[in-house]
């Protein structure tokens, strides 16, 4: 699919009235913010310790972390069809050697010709791989980080609206998702027994339930 470019509009950032004092996908420190806290304005030294093909591990004074390659942070999609049911994804995750249920998501800018891709645009892009799914409408909620003590990248939390299924989605590449369609009214008692299976539960997914209940 192909990728949508990146909007004039400002990114969301949970201060929007803040001046970055520096342009880096993934990250910015704020000027005001800085002013305001008494902040060092010269940046530390940052040491490349390592960089592969999609991630570089960073020294910067004691601490050690990744940056993405590629990409210029993620974007995850809370999506509740007409019917209510929420639309998850599962597989198989390496670094934790488990199956996980998360919402669908993925990475902006990291494809082929799409390094101006926008924010919704991934957004978009990730949902149809993922779920086969597409939608009329993609709200951006809120911007944070995604492990704050391990990595700088940034994750925008979109709510898809005017969903309908145009492919059958399970992934691109060497990506085996399996999808799930579950009720609203049953999800919290399905994600409790996948649990008790062994299968792990990004907590990211929980942080969309709150969402969709706020708009009740």
């Amino acid at each position: 699919m192909g990728c949508s470019p990146r909007s004039e509009n400002p990114l969301l950032t949970q201060n929007a009235q803040n001046v970055p004092l520096r342009k880096r996908p993934g990250r910015a420190v704020c000027l005001r913010n800085a002013q305001h806290l008494g902040i060092q304005m010269n940046r530390p030294t940052q040491t490349i310790l390592h960089s592969g093909k999609f991630l570089a591990l960073i020294q910067e004074r004691h601490w050690e972390y990744v940056d993405r390659v590629n990409g210029s942070g993620a974007a995850l999609i809370l999506a509740v069809t007409a019917e209510q049911k929420i639309l998850l994804v599962e597989q198989y995750r390496v670094p934790v050697h488990a199956r996980t249920i998360e919402l669908p998501a993925g990475i902006i800018g990291d494809g082929p010709g799409c390094s101006n891709e926008s924010q919704a645009g991934a957004a978009r892009r990730e949902l149809l791989e993922e779920t086969g799914y597409t939608a009329d409408n993609f709200e951006a909620l809120m911007t944070g980080p995604s492990c704050s003590g391990l990595t700088s990248e940034r994750v925008t939390l979109f709510r898809a609206s005017g969903l309908r299924r145009i492919g059958k989605g399970g992934g691109v590449a060497n990506e085996d998702i399996t999808i799930h369609e579950i009720p609203m009214v049953e999800v919290v008692s399905w994600l409790e027994t996948k649990a008790r299976t062994g299968v792990l539960i990004d907590p990211k997914v929980y942080a969309g339930l709150f969402f969709v209940a706020q708009n009740r």
